[in-house]
């Protein structure tokens, strides 16, 4: 029988196999993988956190695959692959298995790839995906990429876990307001224009510097992750050391083109963080955010074993008969919780 022990930062760091079990338990959210995390937290916090997002269509799949064997072959870093992927109604296990766009990357043992289904999860986010990238970061790799589902316009979840987000766009593929629709100037370090050999290329891009301009005028503030910062710079200046502005760049992921200024885009965007303070800053808030899930969490369940089931039904009936409204039902609930 399993114990936390079996999922020590040696055997996870060593061991394939134990890490796999961890991220099943994780997924499975059972005490043991609660318990494992517990005890491996101490060991995390060094890994770099890129997160990829963008529509469905946009080669988000085969961008992480070559940005996975460049950081394998050129900077000999161990890489992990954390791909969120639809859920099957039949099944609920992910449909895709983003695997099988990543062949490349199999049977080096410094990649790790794992998908894993979203279950109905908002954000392009499985609930349980911050577990999972935890437990890689207390296994040492270096860089973790966790790709979304691809869900559209609720992709702005992936902002509140890597230290980097990419967002990835592609020609043709809707209408040139698409991009602002998805909240793509909040949440974007790095803007990609993949499939640039498309036609098409130059309308698209454009449209997303033009998107950038306006969201970014000079001498003004922009929201940024949450944030409202301010802008005092040419349109020729450098990136500032107190200000990221989001970069858009063109790639070609099938045959690798533009995929080398992207690596040394995300460690200039890796660098910044790293000298402003920046990267305290998210990661405070990445570890907030998840504070604040499992709180809610937490505390629902046991308001739920707390409280009355007929209480409960009841004020449901009312609030379907329109006779309570939602807001005012909490309130009755919390003032009566084991009232019948």
């Amino acid at each position: 029988m399993s114990s936390a022990s079996s999922f020590s930062h040696k055997k996870i760091k060593s061991k394939r196999l134990a890490l796999s079990r961890l991220i099943t338990e994780i997924e499975r959210d059972s005490s043991l993988g609660h318990q494992a995390l517990n005890e491996l937290f101490a060991h995390t916090g060094r890994a770099h956190l890129i997160g990829v997002t963008g529509a469905p269509g946009t080669g988000k799949s085969s961008l992480v695959n070559q940005l996975a064997l460049h950081y394998r072959r050129d900077l000999d870093q161990r890489i992990a692959i954390v791909a969120v992927d639809p859920s099957s109604p039949f099944s609920g296990g992910a449909v895709l298995g983003d695997r099988i766009r990543m062949q490349d990357l199999i049977g080096d043992h410094n990649v790790f790839i794992r998908s894993m289904a979203s279950r109905g999860s908002l954000g392009g986010l499985a609930t349980a995906t911050a577990g999972v990238v935890q437990a890689l970061d207390a296994a040492d790799f270096d860089t973790i990429i966790i790709e979304t589902v691809g869900a559209g316009q609720a992709e702005v979840e992936i902002a509140k876990l890597a230290h980097t987000t990419i967002v990835v766009e592609a020609p043709g593929l809707g209408d040139d307001v698409q991009a602002i629709k998805a909240g793509i100037l909040e949440i974007a370090d790095i803007l990609v224009l993949n499939k640039s050999d498309r036609p098409g290329v130059e309308a698209a891009e454009r449209a997303l510097t033009g998107m950038l301009k306006l969201g970014h005028p000079l001498e003004r503030n922009f929201l940024h992750h949450g944030q409202t910062m301010p802008i005092v710079q040419s349109e020729s200046a450098e990136q500032s050391p107190d200000i990221w502005i989001p970069s858009l760049l063109r790639t070609v992921s099938t045959d690798g083109q533009g995929i080398p200024e992207l690596l040394k885009l995300i460690a200039t965007h890796k660098h910044f963080l790293q000298e402003s303070g920046e990267w305290q800053v998210r990661d405070r808030t990445r570890l907030e955010n998840e504070l604040e899930l499992l709180l809610t969490r937490e505390m629902m369940r046991e308001w739920r074993a707390e409280s009355n089931a007929a209480t409960w039904e009841a004020t449901l009936q009312a609030i379907q008969e329109r006779k309570l409204s939602p807001r005012n039902a909490v309130n009755k609930l919390l003032n009566g919780r084991s009232s019948a």
